[in-house]
């Protein structure tokens, strides 16, 4: 399945089967489409699974705006910029949260455009009769299941019961009732298992970024988690790692540099690249970068996220914090670091790039991939899993495996071995000992706050945790109730247009 790009590029016959599908629940000629017209060629498959990955971009990061519901609710980030810019993400940070709210309608709606595409795909080639290789068939197929699995967890995870699509239907068959989480996710574990048996564990460099075998168990193991099936989580995650595909970068911010985005950890990435046309930036660069710097000045780090982190016995900070934060006294890049930027006294350095790779000229047209499942997190998702099970010693090596990489960046970068004469510091992120189950627990949720801090998973952790859980971390939110906010509501818009939704 050979395509370089495999982000946006689509022919005009493809439009016949998309066109209309910016509103999933208002498409009145869906019922009218002829895929075994449009499902004719091997090139013609490709194309359309090629449609099914674009809602994942941050080509726009206002209409993909799970970083809004996944951190700016959560106590990682604010808002930042003035109180009147995006207002409805402020209202999201507060828990001042109506229907109508932008980003609560912009994830939906964009995550139910991509399930409609993952849907042409599935409907298509079960219609296509000829013209279409097997192999074609099974790859663009497990493609689609899995990206149907990728939208529905995070819809789920953020709205709880919700209708559940599976085909390309006729408007009477749009009316349909939310249904229970549980009934979600079983779909979402049916399509990764699918997905699972046909996709290859890894794609030749032309095709990088397309979904894998890993991919989709990796998705299916934190869907385990999810659901605390702690025992399958485990043996899934184990799954992934048996597939000797994955391992730790020795330097955790090769992650999120553009130099080295296509790496041995990424086991998911949302692929951007800069100066193409049609656009395939990613703009996350502009909305988080400071204002004096072309940026937008939005999603600024907390004291609380600063402070998860952990210091030597020294007082020498975990490496991940200047990786991910941007503070006083060090550099932003290769700009100076200004107090002016922020409110809290920290800028977001994930999703953001130096000067010298993207000017102010063109901050919008950022160059990094969104790393949606990192090895890092399957091996944080067994140790969770594992202790959850009562396997507390089992647990101790991966989450340890995650700790050793993280404190060797003083060992592997060279601008941190330089300070520390390529050694460690005393007592920084020392192996984890313990295998009493409730200590453990809370040692796996801070590693897994720092691994992933600012990844936009941090709101959804802390509400499958529990309510107390959640009222402790939140208690600065006033506004916050764990039974009414636990998901955010259904959009007005669908309600309005899907009457079996209910008022």
């Amino acid at each position: 399945m050979k395509s370089k790009h495999i982000y946006l590029f689509l022919s005009a016959s493809l439009l016949i089967v998309t066109s209309g599908c910016k509103k999933f629940l208002e498409q009145p000629v869906l019922g009218q489409y002829q895929s075994d017209n449009f499902f004719t060629s091997d090139a013609n498959a490709v194309l359309a699974v090629n449609a099914a990955y674009s809602p994942l971009t941050f080509t726009d990061a206002s209409s993909n705006a799970i970083w809004v519901l996944g951190d700016l609710a959560s106590d990682d980030a604010v808002k930042g910029s003035s109180d009147g810019d995006q207002s409805d993400f402020l209202s999201v940070q507060n828990f001042n949260i109506n229907p109508s709210n932008a980003a609560v309608e912009a994830v939906w709606k964009r995550y139910y455009d991509g399930i409609f595409k993952c849907n042409v795909v599935t409907d298509g080639l079960a219609a296509a009769k000829t013209g279409v290789s097997e192999p074609v068939r099974n790859a663009a197929l497990g493609q689609a299941e899995f990206l149907r699995a990728y939208y529905y967890f995070n819809l789920t995870v953020a709205y709880g019961d919700i209708p559940l699509h599976l085909k390309v239907e006729s408007p009477e068959e749009l009316q349909s009732p939310a249904l229970p989480q549980v009934q979600i996710y079983a779909q979402i574990e049916k399509d990764c298992q699918a997905a699972a048996t046909v996709l290859p564990a890894s794609w030749k460099d032309g095709d990088a970024g397309r979904v894998t075998k890993g991919a989709a168990l990796a998705l299916l193991a934190k869907t385990y988690l999810f659901e605390k099936k702690w025992a399958l989580a485990a043996s899934t995650a184990a799954q992934v790692e048996a597939l000797g595909v994955y391992s730790l970068l020795p330097v955790f911010s090769d992650n999120f540099r553009a130099a080295t985005k296509i790496n041995s950890e990424a086991v998911f990435s949302i692929l951007h690249t800069t100066g193409l046309s049609p656009f395939q930036g990613n703009t996350l660069n502009q909305w988080f970068a400071p204002r004096t710097l072309n940026g937008y000045g939005f999603y600024l780090p907390t004291q609380s996220l600063v402070s998860n982190f952990e210091k030597s016995t020294a007082g020498v900070d975990d490496p991940r914090l200047d990786y991910s934060v941007g503070r006083a006294g060090h550099p932003y890049y290769d700009s100076a670091f200004d107090s002016n930027w922020t409110s809290t006294g920290y800028v977001s350095k994930k999703h953001t790039q130096p000067l010298a790779e993207i000017p102010v000229s063109t901050k919008g047209d950022g160059n990094l991939n969104y790393q949606a499942i990192r090895f890092a997190e399957v091996l944080l998702i067994k140790a969770e899993a594992l202790n959850e099970s009562g396997n507390g010693a089992g647990a101790l090596i991966p989450l340890n495996k995650v700790r050793k990489r993280a404190r060797e960046s003083y060992i592997h970068d060279t601008a941190l071995s330089a300070i520390t004469n390529g050694k460690v510091p005393d007592g920084l992120l020392p192996d984890i000992t313990t295998t009493d189950q409730a200590t453990l627990r809370d040692a796996i949720r801070r590693e897994r706050r720092s691994e992933l801090a600012l990844e936009f998973h941090r709101f959804f952790d802390i509400i499958r945790y529990g309510s107390a859980y959640a009222a402790s971390v939140l208690n600065n939110k006033p506004n916050f109730n764990f039974t009414a906010n636990q998901f955010f509501p259904i959009p007005e818009s669908e309600r309005q247009t899907n009457l079996k939704l209910g008022k």
